[in-house]
């Protein structure tokens, strides 16, 4: 459980009785939280409490099973759960409790469930590198955009200067969002702003 940062958001391969697929999970105390919306892994785990959560570094393992697209993994039966989990991926195993909730944003109405593993079995083999964390692509996508930034400034391009810190703010606010906490992100933002102000 180190390897989670407490309070950051890591994309992670959830495993239920019939199903896999990408969540969102955040470590708080010696639980790991995450929510499901209506489908089939919701449904697994009001039949079946109990979750596999697996660390991957491929994208397109995640993007995949998010669509519902063929993967090629292999299974093998969970050490202390009920259910099977993906061989040869860091995992923790888990029993889950889960509320059940509706919810209004932007999209319409959801029911879905929030929900929090608590471990029975850790499979983490030493790994250099933690899991992917949402808020990191962000902190990413803001190092792209401030070098563009930089290009478009010096060149008077106005519109597109505007347009490259309006993306710098949006992947900042998510960072923030999404658990992040480098000084690095700060810097970003202070050099944005500071490309705007000496280049108008």
């Amino acid at each position: 459980m180190e390897i989670f940062e407490e309070g950051k958001v890591y994309e992670v391969l959830l495993a239920t009785k019939s199903n896999i697929t990408p969540v969102g999970v955040i470590r708080r105390g010696n639980k790991l939280n995450f929510k499901l919306f209506e489908g089939k892994s919701a449904k697994d785990i009001r039949n079946t409490p109990y979750a596999v959560i697996h660390i991957t570094w491929d994208v397109e393992l995640l993007v995949k099973a998010a669509l519902n697209l063929p993967v090629e993994v292999e299974f093998e039966e969970a050490k202390s759960v009920p259910i099977k989990k993906i061989k040869d991926l860091p995992s923790i195993e888990g029993r889950v409790e889960f509320l059940e909730r509706d919810i209004k944003d932007e999209l319409g109405r959801a029911h879905m469930l929030e929900c929090s593993l608590i471990p029975t079995y850790e499979d983490i083999h030493p790994m250099v590198f933690p899991p992917l964390s949402r808020a990191d692509f962000h902190l990413l996508e803001m190092g792209i955009h401030i070098t563009r930034l930089y290009v478009a400034t010096r060149s008077l391009n106005v519109r597109e200067s505007q347009k490259l810190y309006s993306k710098i703010w949006e992947s900042y606010r998510l960072y923030k969002k999404l658990g992040g906490r480098s000084e690095l992100a700060e810097k970003i933002m202070g050099f944005a702003t500071a490309a705007l102000r000496w280049n108008p």
